[in-house]
């Protein structure tokens, strides 16, 4: 599979905008905690842009404002041309039809089978609520299908989801958000949960598929070295601010990247949250 810094792939660097966040602050407990302070990024339509950062540095939280999961206490954020805290309850839904949700603990129903599940992703394209796959209309579930076999899970198709590995479920789970057709992909700590092994094999499929349907990615992790081989673009959050907005390119320093957790872990004592065991120790 191609990946970003193989060659093979053109980088967007100007265009339209997919997403627009200027001076976005969100507080919780009556003001007392920062999660974002301040932050201020765009992101071009056909980008796969990584945030990178700590547990707590505020990464969940800025993605969740983008399908207004939550709601900015100050700031503007912009997807898709449409000023997301100002939309009605029928936009938004409109809205989040073109947005995918790739979420760490996959979201997926376990008592129902693959092909369910991503089927379910398609409840934004018709009309009506849906029970079993047979309910779909043909063309859906040769659909389905298909972005099953995509992410190499045809032949579990009629199997119970909760049968599989960890790294099939977040496979079907990128399958589902994939049926939804949407422009844009938010990744939150898809790999968490997985394997090294595994999380290079889900970050692959996930890119590749993206990459091949010229969505835009937005996706949170710890793991340094997935996010230097797959993105094009890195930002780093501390303590909910913007202390590292880089292309991916040869002048993007190791180091420098490891500067964003170095502050709060100067002892390496969470090394394991951000580098692999396969991956020299931080000098």
């Amino acid at each position: 599979m191609a990946s970003p810094d193989d060659g093979n792939v053109i980088v967007p660097d100007s265009g339209e905008a997919a997403v627009k966040v200027i001076n976005l602050v969100k507080t919780f407990d009556n003001g007392s905690v920062t999660a974002l302070d301040r932050v201020s990024f765009t992101v071009p339509k056909g980008q796969l842009l990584v945030i990178i950062g700590l547990s707590g540095s505020g990464k969940s939280t800025l993605l969740r404002h983008l399908n207004r999961l939550h709601l900015p206490t100050e700031g503007s954020v912009e997807v898709l041309g449409q000023d997301v805290p100002a939309l009605t309850r029928p936009e938004l839904r409109i809205l989040r039809r073109n947005i995918g949700f790739v979420f760490q603990q996959f979201n997926i129903v376990g008592r129902v089978t693959c092909i369910e599940n991503v089927l379910s992703g398609a409840l934004g394209r018709i009309r009506g609520p849906r029970i079993g796959a047979m309910m779909y209309p043909k063309w859906l579930r040769v659909e389905a299908f298909e972005q099953l076999d995509r992410v190499g899970l045809a032949d579990r198709a009629w199997q119970r989801t909760d049968t599989l590995s960890g790294g099939q479920q977040q496979r079907v789970a990128i399958a589902r958000s994939l049926m939804q057709k949407p422009k844009i992909v938010l990744a939150d700590e898809p790999v968490a949960s997985l394997d090294p092994e595994i999380s290079g094999q889900v970050m692959d499929l996930l890119v590749q598929c993206c990459i091949e349907d010229e969505i835009t990615v937005l996706c949170s992790l710890h793991q340094v070295d997935l996010a230097l081989g797959w993105a094009h673009r890195l930002i780093g959050l501390r303590d909910g601010k913007v202390v590292l907005d880089s292309p991916v390119d040869e002048s993007l320093d190791h180091n420098r990247v490891m500067d964003v957790y170095r502050e709060l872990d100067p002892t390496g004592a969470k090394r394991d949250e951000y580098v692999s065991s396969d991956i020299d120790p931080i000098s």
